[in-house]
């Protein structure tokens, strides 16, 4: 019997096997950021325990209040900033050299084909996009994580889905993932690692991959993996050039974490997507999906375009290429959050950025803040916001407020009408 990529990793980074369904693996890197981190850190110091397994595979950044908005922010923030000097980690990204992490880390080079990957955030799922087992965790394990490099999983479980045509003009991952959630309801893929193939997967860039893998946690998934192929092999080649003579040399070693024909799943699903339209979420959970010509004309107050989800330059070019030469509705508030410093700088050199704000969008640092109702965007009771982040939930981006979900390019259409509307871009 073949093995999925997930059982290869496994198998590959196992140090031990304490009972039959738990696996003790050996973390290629261990993610932070200071809202979750801190606790850790607090409570490994009060243990006596406070030490690091390798500086150099610990990386850390602020990102989800960034700059610190009041006092516990602020605290929060120096706890981690204090540790990662205490320890000088090789990578730690403070204030203005910092980025939204799930953007940030892979644009650095950390995530490679095959590697595991703890992080304490739901969302470390994005990391699956080049082929590795990345998992979000909670504060016990990402304090053993941190201490020890290691991390206790149970026996994975995987599902397969084979996107078979192409994606409709105006059409994007952000519409095939919210079509996938509804598919599998937010508690379908619970504790299974979600494996996208197929000629969809195969056409995406790096980016759309990420997006698609990014929202795997949405419908109960560890994590989302697409194989690692050319496309991963040239968004890394920079960071492995000194490793491989050639790049087909990079993608034959890679090629090795690609699931086996004969693996076994526990459920296989294929689709045509090839008629598939533009997605948005309703009410309060990410599998309440329709279609955009189902929910047009829905009145709007704030369009937020940015985080982890579609904050990276790809879904900036696509949401200026919608505004180029048009103004937001003067009934809403618009915001964009470039996800990396890096991200920005292309899209002030490329003139996206004056576009933005020629359109009537507030140009933010890179944050995290509004997706989770922080700070950069929080909504007002009553209010609905068209948003390119990952979680619709009660209150997600402020008390009494509603999210919809849905890609850059119809949240540039719909601030431009002042109402959820499909994008000129679609062409269904």
């Amino acid at each position: 019997m073949g093995k999925t990529l997930v059982e290869k990793v496994f198998e590959a980074h196992r140090v031990d096997l304490p009972y039959p369904d738990t696996h003790v693996l050996r973390l290629d890197r261990v993610f932070c950021h200071e809202i979750t981190t801190p606790i850790a850190i607090t409570d490994l110091m009060a243990r006596g325990k406070d030490r690091v397994f390798d500086p150099t595979k610990i990386k850390a950044v602020i990102d989800h209040v960034t700059p610190a908005k009041d006092s516990k922010t602020a605290e929060q923030g120096k706890i981690l900033r204090d540790w990662a000097r205490r320890h000088q980690l090789k990578d730690f990204f403070d204030i203005g050299r910092n980025g939204v992490c799930h953007a940030i880390f892979p644009e650095k080079g950390f995530v490679r084909p095959g590697y595991t990957i703890i992080m304490g955030d739901s969302h470390t799922c994005t990391h699956g996009a080049f082929g590795a087992f990345a998992a979000g965790v909670g504060t016990t394990d990402l304090e053993v994580g941190i201490l020890k490099g290691v991390c206790a999983f149970k026996t994975p479980k995987s599902i397969k889905f084979i996107l078979n045509g192409q994606l409709q003009p105006g059409v994007y991952a952000k519409d095939l993932i919210l079509f996938i959630i509804k598919e599998l309801t937010v508690n379908g893929a619970t504790n299974m690692a979600i494996e996208f193939t197929g000629p969809v997967v195969n056409a995406m860039s790096m980016e759309s991959r990420m997006t698609l893998c990014n929202m795997a946690i949405e419908a109960g998934g560890t994590v989302g993996i697409c194989y690692p192929d050319m496309t991963t092999v040239e968004y890394l080649w920079n960071f492995i050039k000194d490793d491989f003579a050639t790049k087909e040399d990079a993608l034959n070693d890679y090629s090795k974490w690609i699931s086996d024909e004969d693996a076994s799943y526990e459920k296989i699903y294929e689709y045509d997507i090839s008629e598939l339209e533009p997605m948005v979420t309703f009410g309060y959970k990410p599998d309440q999906v329709k279609t955009i010509r189902e929910m047009t004309g829905t009145k709007l107050d704030q369009i937020y375009i940015g985080s982890c989800t579609n904050g990276r330059i790809e879904d900036l070019r696509i949401a200026a290429n919608v505004l180029k030469g048009k103004k937001i509705n003067d009934y809403v508030r618009a915001i964009v959050s470039p996800a990396t410093p890096e991200i920005y700088t292309i899209a002030l050199k490329e003139g996206l950025i004056e576009i933005f704000q020629t359109a009537g969008f507030c140009v933010t640092n890179p944050t995290c803040g509004a997706c989770l109702g922080m700070s950069n965007g929080v909504l007002a009771s009553g209010e609905a916001c068209a948003s390119t982040t990952n979680r619709n939930f009660n209150g997600r981006m402020g008390k009494g407020g509603v999210v919809h979900l849905m890609s850059p390019a119809s949240a540039a259409a719909s601030a431009i009408e002042g109402k959820i509307v499909n994008s000129e871009l679609y062409k269904g």
